[in-house]
């Protein structure tokens, strides 16, 4: 029986998938640690204070990145080059999800808006970023190849999560309310519909490595569309909800260190 898995069972034992899996993980990782890198250098004055949070958050960005490296490097293999059909991240950003790179890149403070827009668009990348690594921890967390780096960026995008909530809380309760739930709602109907085309172009180039049949195929591709379905039948919902987390201040404190994987 096709199971989450068994399937990231048959992608992991393959160098060539595994390769792929990597590689779009680093990338997605190292953009998103370069973003966060500019959006605290850029922070309003008024907003400083969240500056060394923001920084935190891209230093672990860049630390998952590194961690990904690691593990291809661990298996003697070499980072591949990232098909852009597949490439979330950059997708969300020409989709207009987020911050433009072209004004991360301009030496320019951005107003608390773009700060209200950044932290939006975070807050549902983070729950789907949070989603999939408790999946990959549930199966993988004992695994002696993987597990370690599985655990230590699960927490991570917990903390990223907990950290969107709560800053975004304090925007609402600056009056900012409107905007936050206009914003959530966009971005998030948004990722859903790019998530699908990322998820459907990455099981795509995984089927052509591993040999996969057109049933299986098939098969995968029509779990993908009735998971878009319910995402967008009322599923993007648990994208745009707020509540104060359990885990106050996740970003208060310096970033962890890469676990080493020699």
């Amino acid at each position: 029986m096709l199971s989450a898995k068994s399937l990231f069972q048959e992608i992991l034992a393959n160098d060539e998938s595994f390769a792929l899996f990597c590689s779009i993980a680093a990338s997605g990782e190292s953009q998103g640690g370069w973003e966060n890198a500019r959006i605290a250098a850029l922070v309003p004055e008024s907003e400083r204070g969240l500056a060394p949070k923001i920084t935190r958050h891209g230093a672990d960005e860049d630390k998952h990145g590194r961690i990904f490296n690691a593990l291809l490097k661990k298996r003697g293999l070499d980072p591949v080059p990232v098909p852009p059909e597949t490439d979330y991240t950059m997708l969300l950003e020409k989709n207009g999800i987020g911050l433009a790179h072209e004004q991360l890149g301009r030496d320019e403070r951005l107003a608390v808006r773009d700060i209200v827009t950044y932290l939006s668009h975070s807050r549902v990348t983070e729950q789907r970023a949070s989603e999939q690594m408790d999946l990959l921890r549930k199966h993988f967390a004992d695994d002696p190849d993987i597990g370690r780096a599985v655990k230590q960026i699960s927490n991570d995008e917990d903390n990223h999560l907990a950290y969107c909530h709560e800053e975004l809380l304090r925007f609402a309760y600056a009056g900012h309310g409107r905007d936050i739930q206009r914003t959530l709602r966009e971005c998030a109907l948004a990722e859903i519909r790019i998530y699908r085309d990322v998820s459907l172009a990455v099981m795509a180039n995984m089927g052509r490595i591993l040999g996969w049949s057109k049933a299986k195929s098939a098969m995968l591709a029509a779990g993908i569309h009735a998971m878009y379905a319910y995402e967008r039948l009322g599923g993007w919902r648990r994208m745009v909800s707020l509540e104060m987390p359990e885990r106050r201040d996740a970003l208060g404190g310096p970033a962890s260190t890469a676990p080493e994987f020699a």
